[in-house]
């Protein structure tokens, strides 16, 4: 008989409730301004914005403007590469988790990373690793998949398995496991820009899922439902683009 390798976390106190209120504001807000009407062009600027987000997180200069014109720095054209290719590699992530991150990666890296490292962990740690991380996204769960984005992306900042550009891969593939798990199938939400607006409890709260234990984690889950909330206020469905 399996068991659930996630119900644990969905124990914890507070944690599903606050993912259940954050689920129920996001499906609200898709529900409320007619996901069936919105067009490709509304996709393609949440996800300009959440490049443009995590670009700033991982310590770019660049305005919204300059990427939106498709210019800034080369940490937000990292970031750009790997929106423009997000949403396809969905189906990969259900069926090859290693498969879809180090295409993230050999996104992000393109023209700085050496071609022999792209995609490729830095050491036999960080492939045990990305495996038991793979394992965990394709075991039965209960756990709500928000919670499941979380934690993937937890885990590839603190775990950082490439040699560069782990934050801009753990965004991207939280974005994507709310894409694959069916919360926002066109990715209108923008968790980036929640992490952005609590950029000071988002990067303590990593701290603590690294170095904090049991209690770490539940901080961190607990904070991630309030960020998803904060992802759903920056869709470009509730602040069209200027």
């Amino acid at each position: 008989m399996s068991t659930d390798p996630l119900a644990w976390l969905t124990s914890l106190e507070g944690v599903p409730s606050a993912y259940a209120s954050a689920r129920d504001g996001i499906d609200v807000m898709l529900r409320d301004r007619g996901l069936r009407r919105t067009s490709p062009e509304t996709t393609a600027e949440s996800l300009l914005r959440g490049a443009h987000a995590s670009a700033v997180l991982e310590g770019s200069t660049s305005t919204l403007a300059e990427v939106r014109e498709g210019g800034g720095d080369e940490t937000a054209q990292a970031a750009l590469r790997v929106s423009t290719e997000l949403l396809s590699l969905a189906p990969a992530l259900g069926r090859s988790p290693l498969q879809a991150f180090a295409r993230l990666h050999a996104l992000a890296g393109a023209g700085t990373v050496p071609d022999d490292r792209l995609g490729r962990p830095r050491d036999e740690a960080a492939s045990d690793r990305l495996r038991a991380l793979a394992e965990l996204l394709t075991a039965p769960t209960a756990a709500p998949a928000l919670l499941v984005a979380a934690l993937v992306h937890a885990d590839l900042v603190t775990a950082a398995p490439f040699g560069s550009h782990n934050g801009l891969v753990a965004r991207a593939a939280e974005r994507l496991v709310l894409v694959a798990r069916g919360v926002d199938e066109k990715s209108l939400v923008v968790p980036e820009a929640g992490h952005l607006a609590l950029r000071a409890a988002y990067e303590s709260n990593l701290r603590g899922y690294r170095d904090g234990g049991s209690s770490g984690v539940h901080a961190w889950l607990l904070y991630g439902a309030e960020a998803f909330a904060a992802g759903a206020e920056a869709s470009p469905l509730r602040r069209p683009a200027e």
